[in-house]
């Protein structure tokens, strides 16, 4: 422990990255940054072969800055686990999917885990960073890192610090974003502590392993909670003829006891949509239910079919049948100024409407293509001739780079369930809001 924590204090540690999507890459440039040697692992051989090359596929990291550090031999990717016996901290930020069943699906943590341990050896942190259920750390990877023959909080480290990245936030950064960290004894938590230290500005210890895991998961549901209300809002506005926008713009007026959170065609992106569901699973196993959580997903995953249904309202008061219709998606990403559309409600919205018949397309300049989830789409450019043949145009992604005064003009009528539309003076009359 004590020649491990020192080669973490004078950053001689090696440093492995195991997953370098949205949190790895990130948080292997900062690693490197201050001075650590990093070893990223991903299955992906594009991913590493661009690494090697200097080449940045993540918004959130700096061209320059990754090339720096791979010209420099601080970064360096990697496909297979060979070099595991080399890395004194090994940090695993795979993917953390659901079944369709909605249960927790730990195929890549499992895998991970089950190749570091036949290479473990004496003295390495193992911090697991994917968001998961409560228990995960202690109770699936401890037993098949333990099959090595080497003892936890003796011989090796074990800790759980979830990852806290927001695609595309300016503000908040690897580097400045508070750090959860939780061991699985005092040792573990002491050396993880020490770790995350070097890098991050403000580390918070918690008790264990399992209290950190459900701080992430928290976090989320209580995101997904209130994206719900809203919505649920938003709905009950529909059948008052009320503006759910005029009301709580009103209402975060008040300056306490309320915090803003919008409506919208769904909720997307790798956590709010799938996280909430990591406690729900778990609180069953201990015959609890968790009655927030499960309506809270059963509300936001309504609001495609809601936007589908008020579409085909729309089209019948510009008197057309969706099967007659030409409607274009303005958005397919989960979240503005970003190219992720991992469980984007977009997907959702356009399914439904092809089942209606209509011919529908879609335009996102940071999403050049969707497939998967039974579509085949490549994006249009947004264009006068292409708006010229829309009867529809349907905002599900408020992207900040697009004219929406413009998109308006050139309309026949415009969708906005994002309320992107807010600053249009001039024909109001064609949008209509959720």
């Amino acid at each position: 422990m004590n020649q491990l924590m020192a080669k973490i204090l004078d950053k001689s540690a090696i440093v492995g990255v195991v997953g370098l999507g949205y949190v790895g890459l990130p948080f292997a440039v900062e690693k490197a940054k201050v001075g650590f040697r990093v070893l990223g692992i991903d299955e992906n051989p594009e991913r590493t072969e661009r690494i090697n090359r200097g080449e940045n596929y993540i918004g959130d990291v700096k061209d320059e800055e990754l090339r720096a550090l791979v010209t420099s031999g601080k970064i360096v990717a990697l496909t297979g686990f060979e070099r595991v016996p080399e890395m004194d901290v090994i940090v695993i930020c795979v993917p953390t999917p659901l079944t369709k069943n909605l249960t927790p699906d730990l195929q890549y943590i499992e895998k991970v885990t089950s190749e570091i341990a036949p290479r473990l050896r004496a003295g390495q942190l193992i911090s697991l960073e994917s968001t998961t259920y409560p228990g995960t750390t202690e109770e699936v990877m401890l037993p098949i890192l333990s099959e090595s023959g080497l003892r936890v909080e003796k011989d090796f480290y074990l800790a759980h610090s979830p990852e806290r990245v927001d695609p595309g936030n300016k503000c908040y950064t690897t580097k400045n974003t508070t750090k959860v960290v939780g061991g699985i004894g005092p040792n573990s938590l002491q050396v993880a502590l020490s770790f995350y230290s070097q890098t991050v500005e403000q580390v918070v210890p918690v008790s264990s392993a399992k209290a950190a895991e459900l701080v992430k998961v928290f976090e989320n549901t209580f995101r997904a909670v209130n994206i719900a209300l809203v919505n649920e809002i938003a709905l009950l506005c529909d059948r008052m003829g009320l503006s759910v926008w005029e009301v709580l713009d009103a209402a975060f007026t008040k300056p306490f006891g309320i915090m803003p959170f919008y409506p919208g065609p769904g909720v997307g992106g790798h956590c709010i949509p799938l996280d909430p569901h990591y406690l729900e699973w778990k609180a069953k196993e201990l015959n609890f239910n968790t009655h927030f959580i499960a309506l809270a997903g059963e509300i936001n995953r309504r609001m495609p079919e809601f936007v589908r249904e008020k579409a085909l309202r729309v089209l019948n008061g510009i008197g057309l049948a969706a099967s007659k219709s030409n409607i274009l998606i303005l958005g397919g990403a989960y979240k503005r100024g970003q190219s992720d559309w991992r469980e984007s409600p977009a997907i959702d919205v356009i399914r439904m409407l092809l089942n209606e018949g209509a011919n529908v397309s879609y335009s996102d300049a940071h999403v050049p293509e969707i497939r998967g989830h039974g579509l085949e789409m490549r994006s249009v450019a947004l264009t006068e001739e292409v708006l010229n043949r829309t009867d529809l145009v349907i905002i599900v992604t408020d992207h900040s780079d697009v004219d929406y005064d413009w998109v308006v003009r050139k309309s026949r009528h415009v969708f906005d369930t994002r309320n992107a539309t807010r600053a249009v003076k001039v024909h109001r009359e064609r949008i209509t809001l959720l």
